[in-house]
């Protein structure tokens, strides 16, 4: 990151949070500037939205272009490619990677295809690993550390049919997520964190979110800010890596036949 380097240094450290346009990546994005961090909030159709999230970092850290919008499209491999080394140059340096951006489309195993399984693929797992890959070269040409969070989902330890290519991408990522923890050490730390029902969608009510959102162990499933505190944790303590934390009020632990947005 240099992970070790308080917020406060003379050259912050900088992070890339992709889909930080809006919902969870936004949080996340705006936890990271209040402590201190540069932010890159990368986008792919949220333009005024990241610009907005921008500005707003700006704002909580107290830094002139302490943040600043990017486009790439997560699904085509030279626009991920191009992404780290243009944050690179706008920032001077790249200290870590949040992986937050999804596509979330929703195919069973009945409907399940080759473009569907790609789209997930592409955007879900490849684009993160290609980003982990950047990040990892660009730390050991600093001799520097850095950090590599994938947003996961609780349900891989939850497991229902639903949403069948999103979550084949998921699981795929969760692996990545130990093969790259292996690959990239020392240098860069690979942690995952995996929410539960965190935000709803135009398929739930919202009574029906906040119902699903009190089915848990706990009586609440994760909020934005819990998420986007596990992922400011897992960037700062230097003894994780290779391991995914579950912020989902125990959602994990109970038995759920399909997908939450499809009860």
């Amino acid at each position: 990151m240099s992970s070790a380097a308080p917020a406060s240094q003379a050259s912050p450290r900088t992070v890339l949070v992709t889909g930080a346009g809006k919902r969870l990546g936004r949080e996340i994005a705006l936890t990271l500037a209040r402590a201190g961090w540069n932010v890159a909030v990368h986008h792919r159709h949220s333009a005024d939205d990241a610009h907005q999230t921008a500005a707003d970092c700006q704002a909580l850290n107290g830094r002139a272009d302490s943040a600043h919008p990017f486009f790439a499209d997560l699904g085509d491999e030279a626009s991920v490619r191009a992404l780290l080394p243009a944050v690179t140059t706008r920032f001077g340096q790249v200290d870590a990677v949040v992986n937050s951006a999804s596509t979330f489309e929703h195919d069973s195993a009945r409907s399940f295809g080759f473009a569907a399984m790609e789209q997930h693929l592409r955007a879900n797992t490849g684009a993160a690993v290609l980003l982990a890959q950047a990040l990892h070269a660009h730390v050991e040409t600093r001799g520097a550390d850095g950090a590599v969070v994938n947003l996961l989902d609780q349900k891989l330890w939850n497991m229902n049919p639903d949403f069948f290519s999103y979550t084949l991408s998921k699981a795929a990522l969760e692996a990545a997520n130990t093969m790259l923890a292996l690959a990239l050490a020392p240098r860069v730390r690979v942690v995952g964190v995996a929410p539960g029902l965190t935000l709803t969608s135009h398929l739930l009510s919202d009574e029906k979110f906040a119902e699903l959102h009190r089915q848990s162990p706990l009586g609440r499933s994760s909020t934005p800010q819990d998420v986007a505190a596990a992922v400011a944790f897992a960037l700062d303590n230097r003894s994780i890596t290779g391991t995914t934390l579950l912020v989902d009020g125990g959602q994990h632990l109970m038995r759920f036949e399909r997908d939450f947005s499809l009860m």
